[in-house]
Parts: structure tokens; sequence; C-alpha cells
């Protein structure tokens, strides 16, 4: 039975199963479903002196009589933040599985790691199993997030199953592990400096010197400091061999949302240089849909990147001294680009269906290319549909490589004025002399593509 939350009390410390039952009260109408058991289930544990919610870490207190407990008003704070998520269920993250990727150790209670958490869990459990727990098995959440009332799993021709969650989930619990690994180090950093006779809560415990439990809470991690183009004109080959490059990058935020943690160093395979320090959410939001040697399938998510936030990532791309000297984009993307809005109205519509009188987009674009962006004159863009219902469309457009640069160079003017005026080859000298080939194998986990 839940224990009730006094009234009048609000501020103070409160045992974990009334914490359960504000936590799980304040979030009924959050965007972002939460575990009922947020305090009490695994991987919480009180022993390891918190827990996360969302991204922010509640400390748990021993109070008098041996009692875990936490402070009401961090509840409420960590309710209060993941309440104002908003969440887009259509637009979602591959989180696994990916082949080659290597298996790590899990500690069963503290340490979010989540990738690996659910990894594990899916793999281990069988089909009836995940089944079972969907419908009503025992709570089970990571950072207070019910991320299995969120997971999608697909399966391509019966055999390869990929498991996915909305982007908005994959930043939350991306920022929870940051924020746990570096409060962890600063609590390590208080313990040096203090006898401490608990693991660490929000604020470290300590005893003084006639036997009471204090709570400290100056040991607080700092903020992730904003990425200011410190590695602008880098080569990711050079950079990426040095030491301690991981760390560095892992202290910027996301130069692109500027919310979640960094973790790769997003760079262009074209002429090799470092973009910024990006997070894996925003690493896969550029990402084809299916990426070969000269062919991809322009998924919806171009949407975004060429029309409502064209303007943030046209900026991002162009980090890249030799994309922003010749004012265009990498191959796969400057093809993407002539496939979703160079030749936006050539693609054929068919009535919808379900009888409405709307009319919806014809198949799925795919856009494939003969040559390279190293020899313009020979290189030719095909634009054409794939899984038309009627069968009737094919080829949509063929579009010489010069034309579509131009084509996107009249429309960046236009759409991103800010960043097409910082554009062309007067504006940067020194680019390499010999371009990398764009990398074909996405298959892997954690690359930093284009």
């Amino acid at each position: 039975m839940r224990e009730r939350v006094i009234p009048g009390r609000s501020g103070g410390l409160i045992p974990l199963r009334a914490a359960d039952a504000l936590w799980a009260g304040m979030t009924t109408g959050s965007a972002v479903p939460t575990a009922s058991a947020a305090f009490t289930c695994s991987p919480a544990h009180a022993r390891a002196g918190y827990v996360l919610l969302g991204s922010r870490v509640v400390a748990m207190v021993k109070a008098s009589g041996g009692h875990w407990s936490v402070l009401e008003t961090e509840v409420r704070r960590a309710a209060a933040e993941l309440n104002a998520v908003e969440m887009d269920c259509q637009d979602l993250v591959r989180i696994g599985p990916f082949g080659g990727a290597p298996k790590k150790e899990c500690n069963e209670t503290t340490l979010l790691r989540w990738r690996q958490r659910i990894t594990r869990e899916l793999q281990d459990l069988g089909e009836s199993e995940r089944a079972a727990r969907r419908e009503g098995g025992g709570p089970s959440h990571l950072a207070g997030i019910d991320w299995r009332r969120l997971l999608v799993e697909r399966t391509r021709d019966r055999t390869a199953r990929t498991w996915w969650l909305p982007r908005a989930v994959v930043r939350l619990l991306d920022v929870a592990e940051h924020t746990e690994t570096q409060w962890l180090q600063a609590a390590r950093t208080c313990r040096g400096n203090t006898a401490v006779a608990e693991p660490p809560g929000h604020g470290w415990q300590a005893r003084t010197a006639d036997g009471r439990q204090t709570t400290s809470h100056d040991c607080s991690t700092g903020p992730l400091r904003p990425y200011n183009g410190e590695l602008q004109g880098h080569l990711y080959s050079a950079l990426s061999r040095r030491p301690g490059t991981s760390r560095k990058v892992a202290g910027w935020a996301c130069a692109i949302c500027r919310t979640a943690p960094a973790t790769v160093l997003d760079h262009c395979h074209e002429h090799g240089y470092v973009r910024a320090p990006v997070c894996q959410s925003c690493n896969t939001q550029e990402r084809p849909d299916h990426l070969y040697s000269n062919d991809i399938r322009v998924a919806n998510h171009y949407t975004r990147l060429f029309v409502t936030h064209a303007a943030d990532w046209l900026y991002h791309w162009h980090r890249c001294p030799g994309c922003r000297a010749r004012t265009t984009l990498p191959l796969p993307h400057l093809a993407a680009w002539t496939a979703h809005v160079a030749c936006r109205s050539l693609r054929p519509t068919h009535r919808d269906v379900r009888g409405s009188r709307a009319r919806k987009p014809c198949g799925v674009l795919r856009v494939s290319w003969a040559g390279s962006q190293n020899a313009p004159g020979s290189c030719l863009l095909t634009v054409a549909v794939d899984f038309c219902p009627s069968g009737e469309h094919r080829v949509l457009a063929q579009v010489p490589y010069r034309e579509a640069v131009e084509r996107f160079g009249a429309w960046l003017a236009e759409a991103a004025p800010a960043v097409a005026a910082a554009a062309g080859p007067d504006r940067l000298d020194g680019l390499p002399a010999r371009f990398r080939p764009v990398i074909a194998d996405t298959s892997g986990e954690g690359l930093a593509l284009f």
C-alpha cells in the first residue's frame, strides 16, 4: 500500500514509498511515461545513495530509525522538469542491436548505461517473456522512465530485428547517464576531502563528532560547457588519435541541440574536417535512412533537416571548411536535398486508401548517383520512387551534379542567408588536396557520419 504524502510537509524528507507515490502522481500527465516504483525497484538501490529521475540526481538520506528518505522538493523538481519535455512518438532513434558492438559489464545497482541494460534485457528474454512484461509484469524503469511502453521493435525480412525509442527519450537517458557520471566524480572528490560514512547522496552524507548524520550540498557537478568552435579547422584523423579527446568531448554540450552531453565528433567524410561535438541523438538525425555506396533512401526526417530546422543544420554542415568553401553539402546530403526539395514538385500523389479526399505522396523517394563529387562533370543524380502503390512511377528526374550544386546555392541564399554569406571559395584557404571517400557502411554503433 502506498504511503500518502502529508500536506504541509513540502520540502522535508519523505520515505521512499511516499516518494514513489509523489513521483507517479505528479507525472501522470507527462508525455514521457514514468514508472510507479522509481525509488524501490531496480535499478534504484538505496545503498547507492541516490536515484536518477529523468536528468536529475536525487539523493537518498538515511533518516532516524535507519529508514531511507529523499527530499520532497527534489522529487517535485525532477517531476516538473520531466513534465516539460515534449515528445514526438514518430521521431524514432535506433538504439540497437548493432553488429560488432562490444558487450560491456553492467552493475545491477549503479551506473545507468541504459543502452547496455536495454540490449541485455531484450536479448536475454524470449518473445513471450517480453510481451508478458509489457502487459503487466514487474515494474521496470531507467531514470524513472518506463521505457518498455515506448519501445518499438521492427523486423526486416522476418529475421533482422531492431529496437527504437523516441528521440526525446534517448536525449533524456543520455543526459541522465552523463549527469550520473559527473555527479559520481564530484562525489568521489568530496569523499577524498571528508570522512564520509555512507555512499554520497545529492549532497554527500557525513557524520559529525557526536555521531549525528548531516548532509552537505557542496558536491555539485558543473554544467556542460557550450561549444564555441574550439575544434574549428582540425582534421578528424589527427584529433581522434590524440589522448584525452573522448574525455574532452564529453565535457561539451551538443553543438546542435545544446542540451544533451556530446558523445561523438561529427565530421565530414569527404573533406576530413571536424564539424563539432554532438550527442548520439543529433548524430542519428542526419544519418540517411539507408546508405549504400551510391544510393540512399530519403526518409521523413529530412523534413526537419531541410525545412523546419534548416538554418541550424546548414550552419552545422558548413562548419566543415571544405563544404563551406564550395557552398555545397557532402554528396549523400546534396543528393537527399535534390530529391526532397528540388524535385518535390515532381513527386506524384495517390488518393488515400481509407477513402478520404486527401492525397498522400507516392511511395518512398530514393536517389542514386553515378560518378563522384571529385569528378563533377561525370556525376549524375537520379531521383526515383520506390514502393509505388500502383507500380506506375519509377524515375522522376536526372540532375547533373553541377546543376544540383547551383540549385542548392540559390536555395541556400534564400533559406539561410547568414550561412550563405559566410560561404564561398574566397572564404577559406588550405583545403585538403585529397578528399576522403564517403563511408558506405552505417551498421556500426556510434559512427559520426557526415
